[in-house]
């Protein structure tokens, strides 16, 4: 198992929309450690901690989010793992 961390700025309709519970939902369903927050562009960043696989499948899931959003963009930079995750959270 791979441990690897993704930061990753969506960009589109996903505030206002449930768009960072349903990912605290989908990082739980995995087991991906981190955090999303909404930046006052109105994107949403994120930070995915977890094994490889784990954290693309919630990468993937990114791509559409929940059914009221609309996903335009998503960039990821992929970074050395800090392990510093306990959890995922909203904040």
């Amino acid at each position: 198992m791979t441990t690897v961390r993704a930061e990753v700025r969506v960009s589109g309709r996903v505030q206002g929309v449930w768009f960072r519970q349903s990912t605290k939902n989908t990082a739980g369903q995995y087991g991906v450690k981190g955090w999303c927050r909404n930046t006052p562009d109105g994107s949403v960043e994120a930070v995915f901690e977890g094994d490889e696989a784990a954290v693309q499948a919630v990468i993937d899931w990114c791509k559409r989010g929940p059914d009221m959003a609309q996903v335009d963009d998503l960039q990821v930079e992929w970074k050395t793992p800090t392990g510093e995750f306990d959890r995922f959270q909203v904040r």
